[in-house]
């Protein structure tokens, strides 16, 4: 819940977070007359802004907020410069990170009252109950606040849901897109699903698609040939976004989607798993497809991978080297899980990551972003 006094009168409503965050321990209502410096100012103490003025009003506020954050005073600025200069791959990934929070905590200062129905009650305000509904589920009859932020990214996801992302290895459009659901990663980085596209089969009766999120690769392994994939995922979203792409595109016929952490029961000729790539924790449940504190995933598929691989049946692991980059996990700790799990390595194939990031400059993470690499090991059982 998150509590506010306004007139004299106290309030209460449901607190609404992707990432679980606590409501702000001090919230203050806002509108037009507020000032950016003075949101800033209240911002940077942890204060909520609980929006009560014009509603495009409130986005500009948000932008204001972002210049200011984004702006540093010059001290900071060489301060934070000589932290970087000195710091290693890995101190500088999680000052990175510290960075990113702590301005993820400035911006989700505007807080926006929501209706029973998800409706927004100011001035100008857009009708967002459609994406809301798709995000949250059905409204609930209660009212609620959400940040600001929070909803634009929502709305976003809901956009992207609806257009869909292209992906050319699922053939010609306009059956070659997955729509993404909301808190479900969208496959936007394709060289991955390239290299499930590229790379040849062991055999086409059965494959496992381990941690299937969007479904995209067991789609592309269905519309190379391959005769039943049984998906797995232990997100409930991710399931139903599966569901979703799988049934659009036509293939859900050969395809069992299965809610479950890593295998499924049984043995199959290919097992496919695309792990997440970076050893560090999550911060809200979207982040799960890219951080995995400790390499659980990679590890637990590893560890069980041959046990469930059918004689000369291959694995594939999918993998960014990153972490290995950043200093977080080195490649000589992947190459022993490996051997431990009972494997052997059939062969690699690389690809340079076409992401905007890897060739940004200014990027904070610029050398590492620039040397990944993104591969697919072929992986068999000793023995």
């Amino acid at each position: 819940m998150i509590e506010w006094n306004h007139l004299g009168q106290a309030h209460s409503a449901q607190w609404r977070s992707e990432s679980s965050a606590p409501a702000p321990r001090r919230v203050v209502t806002a509108d037009d007359t507020l000032s950016a410096d003075t949101a800033y100012r209240l911002a940077c103490e942890g204060t909520g802004l609980l929006w009560q003025g014009d509603f495009q009003n409130a986005r500009m506020l948000l932008q204001a907020l972002m210049r200011r954050v984004d702006r540093k005073p010059r001290k900071a600025v060489a301060k934070a410069a000589e932290k970087a200069a000195t710091a290693t791959p890995a101190q500088a990934f999680h000052l990175h990170r510290q960075a990113q929070a702590q301005r993820a905590r400035v911006l989700s200062s505007v807080l926006i009252p929501l209706g029973p129905d998800y409706g927004i009650d100011l001035r100008r305000a857009p009708d967002w109950r459609q994406a809301c509904t798709e995000a949250w589920g059905p409204a609930s009859g209660e009212s609620s606040v959400a940040t600001l932020r929070e909803l634009l990214g929502l709305v976003g996801a809901y956009e992207w849901r609806k257009k869909g992302v292209e992906i050319p290895a699922l053939g010609d459009g306009p059956h070659n897109r997955i729509h993404p659901h909301y808190g479900v990663f969208s496959p936007v980085r394709g060289e991955y699903v390239d290299l499930v596209a590229n790379t040849s089969l062991p055999s086409t009766a059965l494959a496992f698609d381990i941690g299937a999120g969007t479904g995209v690769l067991s789609a592309v392994l269905v519309r190379r040939g391959v005769q039943r994939v049984v998906a797995t995922d232990q997100d409930p979203r991710a399931m139903a976004c599966a569901l979703d792409n799988l049934k659009r595109l036509g293939v859900l016929d050969r395809v069992e989607l299965l809610q479950a952490d890593l295998f499924p029961p049984g043995r199959a000729p290919l097992v496919v798993c695309n792990p997440p790539w970076v050893p560090a924790r999550p911060s809200s449940p979207i982040e799960h497809a890219v951080y995995d504190e400790g390499s659980r995933m990679l590890r637990g598929f590893l560890a069980g991978l041959a046990a469930h691989l059918e004689p000369g049946g291959e694995g594939w692991l999918i993998l960014s080297d990153l972490a290995e980059h950043l200093e977080l996990r080195p490649r000589e700790q992947l190459l022993a899980w490996i051997a431990e799990g009972g494997l052997r390595i059939l062969g690699r194939h690389d690809v340079q990551p076409r992401h905007a990031k890897a060739v940004d400059a200014g990027d904070a993470l610029h050398a590492a972003r620039s040397a990944e690499v993104t591969s697919l090991w072929r992986l068999a059982a000793i023995g």
